[in-house]
Parts: C-alpha cells; structure tokens; sequence
C-alpha cells in the first residue's frame, strides 16, 4: 500500500523527540505539530526552540502547522505520539501523559477515515495494545483493527547529538498487521537515510527500546562502582580506562551521574513489568542503585577530601548532560544537596540551563555572576564547552588558597593552573 502524498500526520507532544520528528515528516508530508502547552506553540510559530534541538533558520523555513489546540487535528490519517514517559517519586512508571494523549486522540478519530496511531514514547513491552488501545476505543467508541490501527516506532533522539538526528538513524517500526508496518515502513523511510529495521510485533519494538538505555545504565553502573573502588586506591580511573581502552573490544563507557529522562528512567520500566511478572530483575535495579547513588558518594569524597571542612563551593553545570539545556532527572541536585548537608554554602552556575526551570524544577537560583568569585571547593559538573573554553588563568582564579578543583568529567586533563591549585578527579 501506498501512502498518499496529501496524507495528513499529526505529530502528539512537541519536545526533544516529537519537533525534530515533525519537521523531518513535514519535508514530505502535510504535518501538524499538536502540543498542549501553549507558550511552546507560540515560541515555535516565532522560529524559537528552547530545547536547542532546531534551530532558528530551520524553523523559519519549515512548512508545518503548530497548535495547542486538539481540534485543529481531527480526522488526521496517522497520529504520531511523542509524549515524555517519567517515572513517580517512587519510581513507578507514570503513565498519565501517554494516557492522557491516547484519549486526546481517541477524540480526534474520524470513523469515515481509518487512522493510524503510532506511539513512540518509550515504555515497557505491552503498554500499546494493552492500554493505549483500549483507551482510544473507550473514549472514540471506535473499533481497532477496524476504525484505526496501533503502531510502535521507538524514538532514538539523543539530545545534543548533531551527528544520529532523526533523519539519519535506523528506525524501528512494527505495526499490528502487516499493512500498517508497510506504511509505516514507507513514512519512515521517506525521511531517514539510516533504513529501516521491521519489528516482529509491536511488543519487541517496544521490548527493544527499554533495553537500549537499560543496557548503557548497567554499563554506566559498572564504570561508577569501579570508579569507586579505585578512588580507595588512589587511582584514577581515566588512567585506567585509558590504559583499557587500547585493547581492541573493550567498550568505551565512562562513569558520571545518570539523569536525563531516558538512561535514568527508563530501566525503571522493565523492572516494573518484571516484577509484575514475578521476576526479580536484580541486576537492572542494582545498576540503577549505583547510578543513583553516585552523586552523593562524589559529595562524600569531595567532602572527605577537604578533611570535612565546608566552605563556599561553586557547582558549574546543572543540566543532565553536556551541551543542552535540559535540566529534567538532573542528578547533579544530588551533589549540591549533599554538599549544603554537609554545611557548604553552593553557588551554582550553568551557562545553558534556564534560571526559572532550576527554580521551578529543583528550587536552585542560578547564579550568572559566579565566576568571578573565588571558592573553596569548585565542582565542574557538567562538561559544556563553555567551561572547556575557559582559560587556565580564569579556571584558577575561581578555587581559593587551600582550595580544592574537582573535574568530575576530566575536562581539564592536561591543563595547567598552577601549583597553588589542587586537581582531582575520578
């Protein structure tokens, strides 16, 4: 089967995954953006994105429609669900906002026109046809498999990452009959040069991703707890891994603090399911242990590392990762939370994260000014290039006499900043 060329798409949230998604469909297709917040509609309709994924010149260029406004979508032929899928405060998956979007959608279909709805927010395997299909029949009084059909194609932005964008990966797709997993395959493939990869069943295409950050989690978490073990020894472990990373199959993972909303989240998922299946998923939950526990061991040895003197410390970077603004599952909070436990007064800086996010978010002021004080203890947290861009003079100028530089990143290897500063790392 053929997709028409006036075929009509409806991309469902309009974040990291779904924007850069609907702007590469929209290189083909008749595309309307649909996200509910308002204010990023109007930002997006003005050729600004706040995530940093698009840019300005892109977004002006685009033929696409934005709205917050569901009504706008109706009778679309596909609609492609990109919403975030977070975990609770005791890390249960928090279904609300794919909940939420399915009976939005359920609302949207026409029962004259058969649509397809296609999900790519991360989930664990079941979610799909076991709940979101259902909630649109609830809500549409519509049949599927008759007045719409269910699709899984799992997203793989990884924000900040210029080189796998949405239009050069290899896309996933399994639909529930093999005539929707063609036209998923045909849409697809019309904007990605990285191919496409057909899924046995809805299931395995949602199975496949859960695992994809699993696996980095569990391989981060190894990399912490050894980072561990050789700070008791007094090595370092960018000296080991450099070593190591000579042999020709040795994986290059590095250790640090795991946030985000895929890597940190995501694990949280499968072992959910798992346990609903009665299946003990032990070495999933002990990476996600030793990855959650890792801002606050940094504190302790930083802290342990003073001598147990607090001071004024200075924390630069909030984000999740280096780069990007996105301050969602930061696990840097960790650190600061610690450090102000063990009695340091943080001031905390990060040239890319929004001032009201961290408030609103984490309950952090961001401080614009602060480097150009001097600190006790200076943490650089996330490795922006911002930071790599600094002088050795003015990276100096920031630790006090006595004071201590902890480059959790190993961003400064190699640097020189005097004998009056005192380096340490992981």
């Amino acid at each position: 089967m053929t997709i028409r060329d006036d075929a009509h798409i409806v991309v469902v949230g309009l974040g990291y995954v779904g924007l850069p998604l609907a702007l590469a469909l929209a290189r083909r297709f008749r595309v309307t953006g649909l996200d509910i917040n308002g204010q990023r509609i109007d930002e997006l309709k003005s050729h600004i994105d706040r995530t940093d994924e698009v840019t300005e010149d892109v977004l002006r260029g685009a033929v696409i429609a934005f709205t917050s406004d569901a009504n706008d979508c109706r009778g679309a032929d596909y609609y492609i669900v990109t919403v975030p899928t977070p975990v609770d405060d005791k890390n249960q998956p928090d279904l609300r906002p794919i909940v939420g979007a399915s009976r939005m959608v359920g609302g949207l279909i026409d029962a004259e026109r058969p649509a397809v709805v296609v999900y790519e927010s991360t989930v664990y395997p079941g979610v799909t046809e076991s709940i979101c299909g259902p909630l649109i029949e609830e809500v549409s009084g519509l049949q599927r498999g008759r007045h719409f059909f269910l699709g899984y194609s799992p997203e793989r932005i990884n924000p900040g990452d210029r080189e796998h964008t949405v239009d050069r990966i290899t896309k996933v797709v399994a639909g529930e009959n093999p005539a929707i997993t063609e036209q998923l395959a045909q849409i697809y493939g019309a904007v990605t040069s990285g191919g496409i990869h057909i899924a046995t069943s809805i299931k395995t295409a949602e199975a496949a991703k859960v695992i994809e950050n699993a696996q980095r989690d569990i391989n981060i978490a190894f990399m912490n707890e050894i980072t561990q073990i050789f700070a008791k020894m007094d090595i370092s472990i960018w000296d080991v891994l450099a070593a190591a990373g000579t042999k020709w199959n040795f994986l290059p993972f590095q250790p640090g603090l795991v946030g985000g909303h895929c890597i940190g989240v995501d694990p949280y998922y499968l072992s959910h399911r798992a346990q609903e299946l009665g299946h003990e998923p032990r070495v999933i939950l002990a990476g996600r242990s030793t990855n959650d526990g890792m801002g606050e061991w940094i504190a302790d040895e930083l802290h342990a590392r003073r001598d147990g003197k607090a001071g004024r410390a200075l924390v630069m970077g909030l984000t999740f990762k280096e780069n990007v603004p996105d301050l969602r599952n930061s696990r840097v909070v960790d650190v600061i939370a610690r450090l102000r436990h063990f009695g340091y007064d943080v001031a905390v800086h990060d040239p890319l994260a929004d001032a009201g996010d961290a408030n609103h978010e984490y309950g952090l002021a961001l401080d614009d000014a602060a480097l150009s004080a001097r600190y006790d203890l200076v943490v650089v947290a996330v490795a922006h290039d911002a930071y790599r861009a600094l002088a050795d003079a003015d990276v100096a100028s920031l630790v006090d006499t006595g004071g201590l530089l902890a480059d959790l990143k190993n961003l400064y290897a190699g640097r020189d900043f005097g004998t009056n500063v005192r380096r340490w790392t992981l």
